[in-house]
């Protein structure tokens, strides 16, 4: 398969055309570097990474003679394993006035953070990438953050894929994984291979993590708990393992970009709301093989089908704002009280809420919208439109300001 056009690009341009230095951060292998190659190289910019141990090597004992040896405009791959290269890289870009010069790329959050944080505060920009997107996939032009809104509807194209989405969304987002044709056994070998070298080059230059057994045990873990409240203490125990060593290893996983915690909404309105995150498992291919549901059947059938769906939905929702230029922090919530009143998704914008359901049904009713009348009691907000956004075939209105949308057209 030929590279798929990814929409982070026009904000990498956008950046570009403002900072000095642009980092690119998000989880291994979702296409950072296939990305900034495929874009910059025609515009001249060079590459190199640091993942070739002679060239990190050199890096880190030379870092001005590498640096010039290497002149910019570059992307530099894998940044994180010389940091020492950020203080450096400052002063080279202090002496110039042009922007686009230095094109930084990592999967490890930790690291990158504290090299912009210490050496180029207020020089760099923050690109955050996740893997392939549905719009990606289906060709889709449109690049606004997802709204359910009759705007978005009408401005929304679908786009065509010769793939079913439940196919796609055990496959997962991962690009490699659309490059040619796979069988399942070919999707198995990808992610086992994909979780020795995320613990291997990504985990343990975070923390001095021995038993490679007791993470992936703990990542098992979380794939179970995927679309689900975030209990450290059961989490504990289900890996046996003390509650610190838990919050350290899920700290981890969203420092890596894998797992993102989605907090809810909270306002002083109502004391009875519960204020625990909600966790997820951003690529469901992964959360798949985890879970051990390796065929497209077996996910749908399973017991964990909804909460994987969710998953989907969540992260697809997610990336339509990094791909817009948010980078950590988009406006998304989920409510949820001791009422046992719940709303999967609200987006907040401009003052108003905008409530999401997310049920794996082909039939949706406005029955399973019931739940958005609880945050007309918010004060100070507007409801906004509502969706459920399900396996429905085509865009329904099912009230007034209630529509129900395709998995398809997030």
């Amino acid at each position: 398969m030929n590279y798929i056009e990814r929409h982070i690009e026009a904000v990498v341009e956008r950046v570009k055309n403002k900072k000095k230095v642009v980092i690119v951060t998000g989880p291994r292998q979702v296409g950072k570097s296939t990305m900034l190659r495929n874009m910059l190289k025609p515009q001249g910019v060079s590459y190199i990474s640091l993942g070739n141990p002679t060239i990190r090597q050199t890096a880190i004992e030379n870092p001005t003679k590498f640096l010039e040896r290497n002149k910019a405009p570059i992307i530099i791959d894998e940044i994180q394993k010389a940091p020492i290269l950020f203080d450096y890289i400052k002063e080279f870009v202090e002496e110039q006035d042009e922007r686009g010069r230095y094109f930084l790329t990592g999967s490890q959050n930790f690291g990158l953070m504290k090299g912009v944080t210490e050496s180029l505060a207020g020089r760099a920009g923050i690109v955050n990438m996740l893997g392939l997107s549905v719009r990606e996939l289906f060709k889709v032009k449109y690049q606004e953050p997802f709204m359910p809104t009759s705007e978005y509807l009408d401005k929304r194209d679908k786009g065509e894929c010769a793939e079913d989405i439940e196919t796609i969304i055990h496959r997962g987002s991962f690009p490699e994984l659309y490059e040619t044709k796979h069988d399942l056994a070919e999707w198995g070998d990808y992610y086992a291979s994909y979780l020795q070298s995320y613990i291997e080059k990504d985990v343990r230059d975070i923390t001095n993590i021995q038993d490679m057994s007791a993470f992936i045990k703990f990542m098992k873990a979380i794939a179970t708990l995927s679309g689900e409240q975030l209990n450290y203490v059961s989490l504990a125990q289900i890996c046996g393992m003390d509650v610190n060593t838990t919050k350290r290893w899920v700290s981890i996983l969203e420092t890596s970009g894998l797992v993102y915690l989605l907090q809810p909404y909270y306002n002083n309105f109502n004391k009875r709301l519960l204020k625990t995150p909600k966790i997820y498992l951003l690529d469901t291919g992964l959360l798949c093989y985890l879970s051990g549901w390796n065929t497209p059947q077996q996910m749908v059938d399973g017991a964990r089908w909804g909460h994987i769906f969710e998953t989907f939905a969540v992260s697809e929702i997610l990336k339509s704002y990094y791909n817009k230029g948010a980078t950590f922090a988009p406006p998304l919530y989920y409510y949820r009280d001791k009422d046992k009143n719940e709303i999967d998704i609200i987006i907040e914008e401009a003052g108003t809420l905008y409530p999401v359901e997310i049920k794996t049904t082909s039939d949706p009713t406005n029955r399973m919208a019931k739940a958005f009348d609880v945050i007309a009691k918010v004060p100070d907000k507007k409801i906004g439109e509502g969706a459920i956004v399900c396996l429905c075939r085509n865009v329904l209105p099912l009230a007034e300001r209630i529509w129900a949308i395709p998995i398809e057209m997030i």
